[in-house]
């Protein structure tokens, strides 16, 4: 049985998450050839102020992007 975690930033709509979900589990069925009932898959949503990339967090490489 698959088990599938998508972490991202919050601010996608009900209607996105719920696409990508399907999508993805759609995807891992058709490419190891499980029926789709056993897929699990689930969104965890982090605050942008949570994550960080070369040691900066989203949030703050947002703001500056936003004053160019």
């Amino acid at each position: 049985m698959p088990y599938i975690q998508i972490t991202m930033i919050t601010g996608r709509t009900e209607e996105q998450k719920r696409d990508l979900l399907a999508a993805v589990s759609q995807a891992t069925a058709d490419s190891l050839g499980a029926p789709l009932d056993t897929v699990r898959a689930w969104v965890v949503e982090v605050p942008p102020t949570d994550i960080a990339v070369a040691g900066e967090t989203h949030a703050d490489r947002r703001a500056k992007s936003d004053q160019t």
